[in-house]
């Protein structure tokens, strides 16, 4: 069982601290929210266009070469979290948090409003 104590990194109760935690809240919202129009919208452009159009190509390569280049991204950060916990300079659970997930929330809010004015 782990024990507790006063100043323990997983609780904090600072307000910068839970700033922080209510700003990586919102951010993962906005990401499932956002990522659930761009599916919906999508869906809505392969059922009514030709999937052999030049513009349905295009937004398929745009779609896939996103995915990749956030993926590595977020591999970077990752990398960077790690390497900084073995040197002892790691940051809270709740700033790697947005480091890492802004990548996939920078593209996919943007896809979404991209996609809505299509």
């Amino acid at each position: 069982m782990r024990q507790t104590c006063a100043l323990d990194p997983l609780m904090p109760f600072s307000p910068t601290a839970l700033s922080g935690i209510w700003s990586v809240s919102l951010m993962t919202y906005e990401l499932w929210a956002s990522s659930l129009s761009t599916i919906a919208l999508r869906n809505n452009l392969w059922c009514t266009r030709a999937p052999t159009s030049p513009a349905m190509l295009d937004e398929n390569q745009r779609m896939v070469t996103e995915k990749l280049d956030a993926g590595i991204e977020v591999a970077a950060q990752l990398q960077q979290s790690l390497l900084g916990l073995y040197t002892g300079s790691y940051a809270p659970w709740w700033e790697t948090g947005q480091r890492t997930l802004e990548p996939y929330h920078r593209r996919s809010t943007a896809n979404s409003r991209r996609l809505a004015a299509l």
